[in-house]
């Protein structure tokens, strides 16, 4: 019997991926969690167990690039990526491993993946 069996959607998913994904201090893992109003993102270092940098909409940085409603679309994910990308480079990471945390690749999630890979990072 399976064991993920006992979780649904986005849980299982998650469970899953989270299996095979490992953040190292050279290739941190860029997770990313959204909320029906705000997106974040942070690299991980698993290995050490520590949060490289952390990202968000929410952010004062990025509430004055984005109106209050465009944090949460995809217009706000594409300026969240493109920051994520601008602070690991400052950081001197230039490779990570996209955790994508369960959620479907489209949307918000691709938006943020594509202005991330633009601004300069790879995975």
């Amino acid at each position: 019997m399976n064991k993920w069996i006992h979780l649904r959607g986005r849980a299982r998913r998650r469970k899953i991926i989270r299996k095979t994904i490992i953040g190292t201090k050279e290739r941190p893992r860029l997770s990313v969690y959204r909320s029906l109003k705000n997106l974040y993102a942070q690299a991980i270092d698993d290995v050490a167990g520590k949060t490289v940098l952390s990202v968000s909409t929410a952010s004062p940085e990025l509430k004055e690039k984005l109106k209050d409603k465009d944090a949460g679309n995809v217009k706000g994910a594409a300026v969240l990526g493109a920051a994520v990308a601008e602070a690991c480079i400052k950081c001197g990471v230039t490779k990570v491993v996209f955790d994508r945390a369960g959620y479907l690749y489209h949307g918000r999630i691709k938006a943020l993946a594509e202005a991330a890979r633009k601004g300069g990072l790879e995975f």
